[in-house]
């Protein structure tokens, strides 16, 4: 891994229309995605905006980032039933490979939903590829229309009507008196971090449904000016993040100090962590948000400063003797490094 290709990175717009939008991040512009299998896009819907039915060739997790009356529709493989899920600002929803889904705002406000996947299967590595199965761009339209009226059992003017009334692109709105299934009010598909503060790591042992992914989530809340102490990446797990709210710099050292890199990072923008790297960060006035994946189930992740920290679990003759301090001096950075 070239520490000169981990630099901040920026979506362009994939499509646009009336319902909202879709902006992705290209390999094409950033290898690094290709090279490390990983990708993202960011999903705007309007009031009453509908993403069209579709599955992709990655498995992935959104992150919802405002709006609190999203609803999704999952239809797994092999089964006969449709799961409705509300959402909701903060809420963590997995979308495993092989699920077929759609999308809707069904509030007054925009939703807005950051996706980061793991594309190490995917058509093209570090992009997501979305394959749509109704309207101008669907799946159905690839076949020849008499295959399609063979089988559905459709007359000639059955089947026309089945592949040429849908003229929508990806994204449309609902037309008024058009209605969508109503969400189940529990489910075991979405995980809510909105009153976590500062730090939250989502695997398989708190959130089961995440495993389907083979994806870990992470969630940091830096206030005003915060210096977050180093998080490094412990396990084999790369690590993608997403600045969800905010700017400041982030710091990323490898295999030695000299070979770090500072970036500074606004809202809306990619940074990609090599595994066993470290990063560290801090806040600029308005504070930092950031949402992450880890491309391994745990994704480990150690703290060099804190209560739980390789700092305070060192005793003091091995921190005096690796950093040749004194032991008045470690008892300064000691109590500093609890707190």
């Amino acid at each position: 891994m070239e520490e000169q290709n981990l630099k901040a990175m920026n979506p362009r717009k994939h499509f646009e229309g009336v319902g909202g939008s879709y902006n992705k991040w290209y390999p094409s512009d950033y290898p690094l995605l290709a090279q490390s299998k990983v990708g993202a896009g960011m999903l705007l819907l309007h009031p009453r905006g509908f993403a069209i039915l579709h599955y992709s060739d990655a498995s992935k997790v959104g992150y919802v980032l405002r709006g609190n009356n999203g609803v999704t529709g999952f239809i797994f493989p092999n089964t006969s039933n449709e799961e409705v899920i509300k959402l909701k600002k903060g809420d963590i929803i997995p979308v495993p490979t092989g699920v077929t889904s759609w999308w809707y705002n069904d509030g007054d406000s925009d939703l807005e939903i950051a996706f980061l996947g793991e594309t190490k299967y995917a058509h093209v590595p570090g992009d997501i590829s979305y394959y749509i199965l109704s309207g101008p761009q669907g799946i159905l339209q690839g076949f020849s229309q008499d295959y399609v009226a063979k089988t559905f059992n459709l007359n000639e003017m059955d089947t026309s009507t089945l592949l040429n009334s849908q003229q929508n692109g990806m994204i449309f709105k609902l037309q008024e008196g058009q209605t969508l299934p109503t969400p189940t009010k529990d489910t075991k598909f979405v995980y809510n971090l909105d009153n976590y503060d500062f730090f939250m790591k989502v695997s398989e042992s708190e959130f089961p449904f995440i495993g389907e992914t083979g994806l870990a989530v992470v969630v940091e809340r830096l206030g005003p000016n915060v210096v977050r102490s180093p998080v490094l990446l412990v396990s084999p797990a790369d690590q993608l993040i997403y600045v969800a709210r905010g700017s400041g710099t982030v710091q990323i050292v490898g295999l030695s100090s000299s070979s770090k890199i500072e970036l500074h990072v606004e809202s809306g923008q990619l940074i990609f962590v090599p595994k066993y790297f470290a990063a560290g960060k801090i806040a600029a006035e308005q504070g930092m948000e950031f949402f992450s994946i880890l491309t391994a189930k745990l994704g480990l992740v150690g703290e060099l400063k804190g209560k739980t920290s390789v700092m305070e679990a060192l005793s003091a003759e091995v921190i005096a003797v690796s950093f040749n301090i004194t032991a008045e001096f470690e008892k300064v950075l000691r109590s500093n490094t609890t707190n």
